[in-house]
């Protein structure tokens, strides 16, 4: 199993780093941090190749990677008997790209309970949507290069409920990152042939599964998270777009240069005519960067001019709960 491949992009891109000790286990094409304390991945890596993506069907059966204890991973009893799915981390196709043999084992590879995120079966859109960013990413990374590098996980917190022996995660994070050669030069890594110099550019997303909040309630703590600067409740399955810094925070993992490529860092691209907005968005509390994805055209990227306001608000205000 060749493993998640840190110079894929041409660009080193490590795996995530943690303080807590964590299992390294490498797959086809991708790799996977378990947290032994917390019987999950505390974050996954996947390279893909759009060029040569195989479109495989669905065939599999879960099953626990004999490399690790069982005691150190969450099987079967996790799911059975309620509304938690076995939600893959690294998606069933990203890894899925390369000969025909190397494509199946990667099908074969993400069916392994190492993952595996206990997932509410009712994202309904949601799920959807977040499923679908590495498609709308990769779409706009054709125009430039076919391959993305993607990290995905849970945030783990000190509260996360108990169920059967695991704590369940109510966050899920997803950064993507990929080369941009129209962008300014970048340092190229050493040997990586084939690979033009260019921009490293990453986007982060992160999703809630908390249990729903009312209105009232929402609203409320809302007003009270933004007033002290902080980042409010996001909601129950909403998705947003957010800085990679903050997605480092929240998970306390190095994520390498990532936070270095983030395109929200980027200066927007201003509408003709319009005047710059620099001083009111130095103004703005810091959690205000987190930004509702409710379709996919809604994601800031390079060199496309940022949603309206409406559609850039702060979290919780004015969304409708699903």
């Amino acid at each position: 199993m060749t493993g998640y491949d840190a110079q894929f992009l041409g660009f080193g891109v490590p795996l995530p780093v943690s303080p807590a000790e964590l299992r390294v286990l490498d797959y086809t094409h991708f790799s996977v941090l378990l947290d032994p304390v917390r019987r999950l991945a505390a974050a996954t890596a996947c390279t893909i190749d759009g060029a040569t993506l195989q479109a495989l069907r669905r065939s599999g059966r879960w099953r626990l990677d004999s490399r690790v204890p069982s005691g150190e991973q969450a099987g079967s009893e996790l799911y059975a008997g309620n509304p938690l799915d076995r939600g893959h981390l690294v998606r069933r196709l990203d890894p899925v790209w390369g000969d025909a043999e190397t494509a199946a084992r990667a099908n074969h590879d993400t069916f392994t309970y190492t993952n595996a995120a206990p997932q509410v079966n009712r994202f309904n859109q949601s799920k959807e949507l977040w499923n679908g960013l590495e498609d709308h990413v990769l779409r706009y990374a054709a125009a430039h290069d076919h391959r993305l590098a993607v990290h995905t996980g849970p945030v783990f917190a000190a509260d996360d409920p108990p169920y059967r022996g695991v704590r369940l995660p109510r966050l899920f994070w997803k950064v993507v990152a990929w080369v941009d050669p129209a962008g300014p030069p970048g340092p190229a890594a050493e040997g990586a042939a084939g690979v033009a110099p260019g921009a490293l550019r990453a986007t982060a997303f992160v999703l809630d599964q908390t249990p729903q909040l009312d209105d009232a309630r929402l609203h409320e703590i809302t007003a009270q998270a933004l007033a002290r600067d902080e980042i409010p409740p996001l909601g129950p399955f909403r998705t947003y777009q957010v800085p990679v810094r903050d997605v480092a925070a929240l998970t306390r993992l190095d994520l390498g240069p990532l936070a270095g490529a983030d395109v929200l860092a980027m200066p927007p691209v201003e509408p003709a005519g319009t005047r710059p907005t620099d001083i009111t968005i130095h103004r703005l509390p810091r959690a205000r960067a987190w930004s509702e994805i409710r379709t996919p055209d809604q994601i800031a990227l390079p060199g496309r001019v940022p949603p309206t306001p409406t559609a850039r608000r702060s979290p919780g205000a004015g969304a409708t709960p699903r």
